[in-house]
This record gives structure tokens, sequence and C-alpha cells, in this order.
């Protein structure tokens, strides 16, 4: 809060002013928090002035309350849920991709978290008719590999592309690793500041601006344990709302675009939960590789 200064609010006179920074209140909370009774002895000033004050200043620096239930509302109301056009997936992320929050694929080479991302920009651009800005930082974005997805989607259709107008709804950064990384092979704390204002950067958009942010992340071996674990460290798993590991699991390997999903972290559902995902189409129910079995 501000300093006291003479003309803050009406009765905050400049003798006031000094009398009170004699006795080692100079801020706004100083004195909201202080014993008026005590004060007023002290500085030789009227009680019932300094309550008069007190008010006043409350009124001014204090926080408009809020009931926690209208704030929920608000929050319902302000939120959309966008689906990725994969049905396992959308399971895992209790309906689809929030807006408002900042969501991470983390898996290794080949487990397809690019084709992810290529799949939720088809089904948010052409299924829901919503705009998308694709960050692509790996050079694995081509127009052909859309193209692909959306063909399968609507063999009778001919795909146009058309310039787009209105907002964005979608941001996906593919990789956040690839640009992050460069970053902390210099100086260390130049490179983690700049890690978190990135990080601070896409959650602004997500919650100002309505945003549903997408980001991968690579996996990386610890030093002490060996065990694979995400990238850029401790200080940026607090950056997404939700995670998902994506892995290619050994006894589905020969069915190609079948990946395992599993939920590491989650505002809304436990975390552990896993899901066959069929990241090759999108759009229509999918069928895991032991429902086809039972059909042949």
């Amino acid at each position: 809060m501000g300093v006291l200064r003479a003309g803050l609010c009406p009765g905050l006179t400049p003798d006031t002013v000094l009398q009170l920074r004699s006795r080692g209140i100079s801020t706004v909370v100083d004195l909201v928090s202080a014993d008026l009774e005590a004060v007023a002895q002290k500085c030789g000033l009227s009680y019932k002035a300094l309550v008069a004050l007190r008010r006043v200043l409350l009124a001014q620096f204090s926080a408009f309350p809020l009931n926690g239930a209208d704030l929920y509302e608000e929050l319902k109301t302000s939120t959309a849920i966008l689906s990725t056009g994969i049905g396992s997936l959308d399971k895992l992320l209790d309906a689809g991709l929030y807006t408002g929050e900042v969501t991470e694929i983390v898996g290794g080479p080949g487990s397809g978290k690019t084709q992810v991302c290529l799949c939720v920009a088809a089904n948010v651009a052409y299924g829901l008719q919503q705009n998308v800005v694709y960050i692509d930082s790996t050079g694995g974005l081509t127009a052909s590999r859309i193209l692909q997805l959306l063909q399968a989607r609507t063999p009778d259709e001919e795909v146009q592309v058309s310039s787009a107008s209105g907002t964005v709804k979608v941001v996906i950064v593919d990789s956040v690793t690839a640009v992050v990384s460069p970053l902390l092979g210099g100086q260390q704390r130049e490179g983690l500041a700049l890690m978190m204002q990135l990080a601070r950067e896409l959650k602004t958009l997500a919650r100002d601006l309505g945003m549903a942010v997408v980001v991968t992340n690579h996996m990386t071996r610890d030093r002490d344990s060996g065990e694979l674990k995400p990238a850029l460290g401790r200080s940026w798993s607090f950056v997404p709302s939700t995670r998902i590991l994506l892995d290619i699991d050994e006894g589905e390997r020969a069915s190609g675009s079948w990946r395992r999903a599993c939920l590491t972290k989650s505002p809304r559902l436990p975390t552990g939960f896993q899901e066959m995902v069929d990241i090759g189409t999108w759009g229509p129910p999918e069928q895991s590789p032991a429902s086809q079995g039972d059909q042949i």
C-alpha cells in the first residue's frame, strides 16, 4: 500500500502525517493495522479522527470483497471447453481444453506430441470454427500433414484455405523445450528468469485473453536416479495446469497410431488415469485396438 502523505485522503493533514511518522507509522498498512487507542495517546491525536481516517483509507485501498459463489459463477461463464477431436484424450482432459489454462503434452521422440497438436489445430479450426495460432519451433508443422488430417476426416469435401478473422481461441507452442533449452545453456540465473518470463506470458495469454494454451515438452533423464522425467525442471512444472504424458505402449506398438496417454497433473481429475489414444485421426469416435479385435 501507499505511503502516508498530506492530502492522500480527507483529514490527513501535514501535521498529522508528521506526528504519525514520529511514532513509526509511515504507510497505510502501518496505520490500519495499528492500535488506534495507543496511537491517539502517543501522538496526541483524536481517537475518533483516527478511526474515521482508517475507514477512509480502507475504502480507498482495500480490495472489494467478493463472494466465492459469485467468483465460481463468473469463472463458469467465462470458461470455454474446446474438444481436441480425440475422444479418449478429451476424457483425460475432463471434456477438452479449458480456456484460461496451459495444457502440456509431454513425451519422448516419436511419442506423437506434434501429431496431437496437429489434431487439436485441425479440430478447433475446422470442426469448431475457431482461430488457432500454431508456433512451430521444431519444423514439424507442414501444410501436407494438416491436409492429410482434414482429407481423412472429410473425404467427400473440398478443403479450402481462407484468411481468418476474429479472436484466437487456441495457441499451440510445439515445442516449448526447443525455445527454452538454449536459454538455460548460458547463465543459469538469466536463463531461468527468461524461462519464467515466457511462462508468465503464456499464462497471461490464457487467463486475460480467454485462450487455451497448449505446449509440448520433451523428456530428460534424471542425473541421480536415471529415470525419465519432463524437461525444464521443477520451476517449469508449476506452469501447466494440466500435464499429459504420451508413450508408445509395447503391447500396442504394432497398432501404429495408438499411444498410451497418462494424466500426471490436473486441477479437476485424479492423476494416474490412462487412456489409449489414436493420434492418427480426429473427429469420429475411436475404437481401441482391443475393441477392434473383438469385432473381427
